[in-house]
Parts: structure tokens; sequence; C-alpha cells
């Protein structure tokens, strides 16, 4: 590269003293032959085209590891036998304090407090197992399936294809949640009803 040879000739200055502007020139010894410098961007273009990037990335790997996720703690649920509606109590009791950042207890350990005083949950959650085709069938004719505040939850199946035939997210059911909204079979529909949240467990008929 031309900047190389010319960082190479001041080093070379610099060392031997010799000051640039007394330089002289001294001839010509021995054939010469013109610099080719290629482009450093045609360089890379010709070694990015010798690159099987599909193999080095491995794109359908990537793909099937994405489809075929499932977290460790997914919560799977029977189907619903019977049509049921129950509350859940959200109250939750502390079991360790919450400092306030200046050195005092902002709420202590065994406080309880239920958090739909203060806030509602706007979403509709729906649960359904997507590897039952008749729970999926009745999401997409239910009313939910055209609400946008509803919010799709898996207890089982595969999330990929059925995001990519309903067009919209989906989520998995974790342990935690599953626990903690009482879940028992699906499909469930859970929305807040005052400051508890009703929980509908829906039974779908066989063809």
């Amino acid at each position: 590269m031309r900047f190389q040879t010319i960082l190479v000739t001041t080093i070379f200055i610099c060392i031997s003293g010799t000051d640039a502007s007394s330089a002289r020139h001294l001839g010509t010894v021995g054939q010469v032959y013109p610099v080719l410098e290629p482009v450093a961007l045609a360089e890379i273009q010709e070694a990015a085209a010798r690159v099987d990037w599909d193999k080095a990335i491995d794109r359908q790997k990537k793909l099937e590891m994405i489809k075929n996720f499932r977290p460790g703690d997914l919560h799977p649920l029977p189907v619903a036998e019977v049509d049921r509606s129950f509350l859940v109590d959200m109250t939750y009791t502390l079991d360790s304090d919450i400092p306030d950042g200046k050195g005092c207890v902002l709420y202590p350990r065994g406080f309880s407090f239920n958090p739909l005083d203060y806030v509602s949950l706007t979403s509709v959650l729906v649960v359904i197992d997507a590897g039952d085709r008749r729970q999926v069938d009745w999401f997409k004719v239910s009313p939910y399936a055209e609400d946008y505040r509803t919010r799709l939850i898996l207890s089982g199946g595969d999330y990929y294809d059925l995001s990519e035939e309903l067009d919209r997210p989906v989520f998995y059911l974790k342990d935690t949640v599953a626990r903690r909204l009482q879940l028992s079979a699906v499909p469930s529909v859970i929305r807040q009803q005052d400051n508890m949240l009703l929980v509908r467990e829906v039974w779908v008929p066989h063809e």
C-alpha cells in the first residue's frame, strides 16, 4: 500500500537522521516496474465471494434451534373437561425487606399488598396448548383472536409455527406464572375483575 511505503520511508529518514528536504535523487539502478496497489475494498469483496456463507453461518441450523426452542420451565397443562370459573387473589407477602436506598427499610418482610390495588391488567391472557389443534381452532374463531389486548400464551406446542399461522406474537407459560395464576387446565382465559383475576377454563368439544 502507498501509505505503508511512505510510513517506512519516513521511519528510515528519522532513524538515519537525514532531513527529507536535503534528499537527492541518486539515479536508477536496475530495471524498475510499476507498483500495483489493489484496492482494499476489491480484495475484501473477492475474499468474501470465496466464502461459503451458508456453511459458515449455518442458517438452517440456527433456524431449527429457534423453531424448536422450549423454555426449561415450560408448564404443561391438561385439557379442560368442563367449563368453570374462579377468582384468584393476587395479594403478595414480602419474604424479605425492601430497602429505600438510604439505609432504611421501605417495606418490611411480611408486608402484604395486592398489586391490582395500584395497577390494572389491561390485557386479556389466553392460555392454550398449541399441540392440540382443537384449541388452536377454538382460539381462531374466538373474540380474543381479533382483540389487540389479547396476549396468547402456550402451555405446549410449537410457538414458531403458530406465530406464523396467526401472524401474532405468542409466549410460553412458565411454572412461576402458572402457579401464581393457579392454572390447572387449558384453554384458560384470564382477565381482571375488580382487584382480583378471573380465570375461566373452557371446555372445547370433540368433533
